[in-house]
């Protein structure tokens, strides 16, 4: 891996895990395009880590409260004695499907889905066009305090689909959001925070298995280039997004994805890179 390579790759995951296009999709089918080495499932869940410490910084505030109201949710045995700390439960709720499905589908995807560049191209026009209709349909009355556990686990189960290149994560889970009717704001914030517990264990089985196995031909420099540059450009895509879609909506987010997708399916087409 050249340095500039693991630069490029931390700056798609910036913006992919936080803009609703798919990480996992542009982290696969751009060094398709460009010709470059697949350096693999561990170095993309490394990324994850730089993406993972821009969310812990942006809603540091957010994360101190949260945690405080856990650890008094646990002393007083009580629930809901906060927003925050029924917050805490619904994330570790929401989290959970996400957890299972990744627990017992990551081998299979990773060996089925990965090199399936025509079937991924396909889930990001998919999963665009799921967006726009979530982003013309959702009723968008309920802002963050309408969360309920109900509504929590329901976007923890999209966020199971994320396992998939193409889907994305953020896509997912702001889709479902909206359509139980939370505004633009609300779904992406609590998406966000959403991102935190489930990177967080990924990242340490991959860590685990790392450690064991190594980090191939990745050296450290280029390591953490790419961790440091996924961590900086997701700070600001959070940044972005959140002021975006206050006025614009989701729309500009879907078209992308269609159009990527499409230009992707026809370049593999013309050059036969489809296998």
């Amino acid at each position: 891996m050249e340095f500039y390579q693991s630069v490029v790759l931390g700056i798609i995951q910036g913006l992919g895990e936080f803009l609703p296009i798919s990480s996992s999709a542009h982290l696969i089918l751009v060094p398709k395009i460009l010709n470059w080495k697949d350096f693999g499932q561990a170095f993309d869940v490394s990324l994850h880590m730089g993406t993972l410490a821009a969310v812990v910084i942006y809603f540091r505030d957010d994360v101190k409260k949260l945690l405080r109201a856990f650890i008094e949710s646990i002393k007083t045995r009580s629930f809901s004695a906060s927003f925050e700390s029924r917050l805490c439960w619904y994330i570790i709720l929401a989290t959970i499907p996400g957890a299972i499905a990744g627990k017992t589908f990551e081998d299979a995807i990773e060996n089925s889905v990965r090199g399936s560049y025509n079937l991924i191209s396909f889930l990001l026009i998919f999963m665009g066009i799921v967006l726009l209709a979530s982003d013309k349909y959702g009723k968008k009355i309920l802002d963050f305090e309408g969360l309920t556990l109900k509504s929590s686990f329901l976007i923890g189960l999209a966020q199971a689909f994320a396992l998939v290149p193409g889907f994305s994560r953020s896509g997912t889970t702001i889709t479902a959001a909206l359509l139980l009717g939370l505004k633009n704001e609300a779904a992406a914030r609590f998406s966000f925070l959403l991102a935190i517990p489930i990177t967080l264990g990924a990242g340490v089985l991959k860590g685990y298995k790392i450690a064991k196995t190594g980090i191939g031909d990745v050296s450290a420099v280029n390591f953490g280039a790419g961790v440091l540059s996924s961590a900086i450009v997701g700070y600001l895509a959070i940044s972005f997004m959140l002021k975006f879609i206050k006025t614009r909506g989701f729309k500009a987010f879907a078209i992308y994805r269609f159009a990527f997708g499409a230009f992707v399916i026809l370049y593999l087409f013309l050059t036969g890179k489809s296998n």
